[in-house]
């Protein structure tokens, strides 16, 4: 019998997570905090009125590829060619610290007598994949928060998008290195060839978009839903090639796509649309379906220890790491302090690589808990800590038109935050 539980699903989400955000912004606390709570309450680790279905997860998966392409529309793409040293520098270190950290952490706790592992690898393997696990970094989370804010297109909010997108990568490379120890039928020159081959076809593929649209954008200016479409088109076909064919992350695709549409005289009516498209549907469903995966099994002392500490580290190591990047590439001090709180975020990403890696033998049962925490809490605790973190450091206002945010943005904040 033909089922349409998904209907009462979806009204039951929308109306959740705005009333939870507008709660939590009378806080002084972003929206997207209070989606992600109405996730948690709903799902099974709370009341258990939602769990995440199939129509569920694909409607999110759409949710985060048409947010990461709202924010490749909403990027100044002269200040992130500006700031590409800079963001390699960040996500090196943001990626090179945390992996360090979580195999320290994993290396103490996971002995006989402390915690019992169950993979099939050696140790030092199940180590190192915990380290890979806190070296992910979901952007969605940040870019949400920073949009709600008015801060995206500020230099740390372009620092921040760049380290992320390269983070993606190495994040990859690594996850594949030690895939290819666990799993001989795994090449990593293939994987590497794969990620290269990505750029280049997304710099080709990106120059005759760019050409082809504003050629036909220039003798199109009745329509301009069509120009909707077509964008939407493209972001999804970039989406999926990426994936598909490359084994990159689809949001990266969908970043690129906007990037490159970013560059056209109708970005700007193109990102009121999907901005309208992503808070009236697919954005609640996204942040709520992180929620609904949180299923926390039973946990001994030593595993909620290790939780706890995991947490910790996953929190100083980006902090530590993106900061100290961003400090050796010239940032100011409250700039290093908004790019290291701004990868703090683990996200759907965190579950995805640790969800691999359980499959494949890399990560016994026993740690999948204690990385849910870990994933929960950074997820919960960045959009918190990014609005604290920007009330640091010199008044927006007094500062040079090419170091920060304009005042227009500030009124487009202003005037959202008043229609909220």
């Amino acid at each position: 019998m033909e089922t349409y539980r998904y209907l009462l699903d979806l009204a039951i989400i929308l109306l959740f997570t705005k009333a939870l955000g507008l709660l939590t912004r009378r806080v002084q606390m972003p929206q997207v905090v209070g989606a992600l709570l109405a996730g948690v309450i709903l799902g099974p680790a709370m009341m258990g009125i939602l769990t995440e279905t199939n129509f569920i997860h694909e409607v999110a998966e759409i949710g985060v590829i048409v947010l990461m392409f709202c924010a490749g529309l909403e990027t100044d793409i002269q200040e992130l060619k500006a700031s590409g040293k800079a963001s390699f520098v960040i996500a090196l270190c943001g990626v090179a610290v945390p992996l360090a950290g979580g195999f320290a952490a994993a290396w103490f706790f996971n002995k006989p007598g402390i915690i019992e592992s169950n993979a099939a690898c050696s140790t030092f393997l199940q180590n190192i994949f915990i380290g890979i696990i806190l070296t992910a970094t979901s952007v969605s989370i940040t870019v949400e928060t920073l949009k709600e804010m008015g801060k995206l297109k500020t230099r740390s909010g372009n620092a921040i998008l760049g380290a992320a997108i390269i983070d993606d990568v190495l994040g990859i490379i690594a996850l594949t290195l030690v895939t290819s120890m666990a799993d001989s039928s795994v090449n990593i020159y293939t994987v590497l060839l794969k990620i290269v081959g990505f750029f280049v076809f997304s710099g080709v593929v990106g120059f005759l978009f760019y050409k082809g649209y504003k050629a036909w954008t220039a003798h199109s200016e009745k329509g301009l839903r069509r120009h909707v479409i077509m964008a939407f088109v493209f972001c999804l076909l970039m989406a999926y090639i990426a994936e598909k064919f490359f084994g990159v992350a689809d949001i990266t695709g969908a970043f690129i796509a906007g990037l490159i549409i970013s560059n056209t005289d109708k970005s700007s009516f193109l990102e009121k649309k999907f901005d309208t498209l992503s808070y009236m549907l697919l954005s609640p469903v996204f942040f709520a379906s992180i929620g609904l995966k949180v299923e926390l099994p039973k946990m001994s002392v030593a595993i909620v220890s290790f939780a706890v500490v995991l947490t910790v580290v996953a929190v100083l190591t980006k902090i530590i790491g993106c900061g100290l990047g961003a400090k050796a590439c010239g940032y100011k001090n409250y700039q290093c302090q908004r790019i290291g709180v701004g990868m703090i975020s683990r996200g759907e990403v965190a579950l995805i690589v640790a969800s691999k890696g359980e499959a494949l033998g890399l990560m016994g049962a026993n740690f999948l808990g204690p990385v849910i925490i870990v994933v929960v809490f950074t997820t919960i605790i960045t959009p918190v800590l990014l609005k604290w973190i920007f009330k640091k450091g010199p008044n927006i206002s007094t500062l040079p038109k090419e170091q920060e945010v304009t005042s227009f943005y500030e009124d487009v904040a202003r005037v959202r935050g008043e229609g909220q």
